[in-house]
């Protein structure tokens, strides 16, 4: 079973954790925990300074996935131009479904969220929360958008905010 899961991903992959964004697969070891021998993946999140460990057989069933295709990444982009779907409910609720759409690991579900986030300078302030929500998004997408490219999060923010911007025009 683990055999299976072993080819989809190597170390030196970027990967996808769905709670944590964009992760470089550092090494696969083997641990006894609790008398059991576990392969895990050693993932490194270089920015946030942390390293996860994922069971392999248990990756996939935890949302673990490579990243995105260009394809998806252009779509994520196009989505960013859409008009913001901001719906009439309670911002906590609205805040709770923004908050698992960026959890999901979903790159589609992320852009979506910082598109009805974004605030242009002549739109009305955002809440604290709500700028929180928003930075969470633009970093995972961002972030996901410079692995996918093989390029630098800088250049990679610049084409997101030219998308954002450019949908204001």
């Amino acid at each position: 079973m683990s055999k299976a899961k072993k080819s989809e991903f190597r170390p030196n992959d970027y990967v996808v954790y769905p709670a944590h964004g964009v992760g470089q697969i550092v090494s696969i070891e083997e641990q006894e925990i609790a008398g059991l021998k576990l392969e895990l993946f050693v993932i490194s999140f270089e920015k946030e300074k942390m390293t996860l460990r994922v069971p392999t057989n248990k990756a996939t069933t935890v949302g673990m996935r490579s990243l995105s295709s260009p394809e998806i990444v252009d779509k994520a982009l196009a989505l960013l131009k859409g008009k913001a779907k901001v719906k009439r409910a309670m911002w906590s609720r609205r805040a709770q479904e923004y908050e698992q759409k960026i959890n999901s690991g979903d790159l589609l579900a992320i852009a979506e969220v910082v598109r009805d986030l974004h605030r242009n300078d002549e739109q009305r302030e955002q809440s604290y929360s709500e700028r929180q929500l928003y930075e969470a998004a633009l970093e995972r997408l961002t972030r996901e958008v410079a692995a996918v490219a093989g390029g630098d999060e800088a250049i990679a923010q610049k084409q997101v905010t030219e998308v954002l911007l450019s949908r204001a025009a």
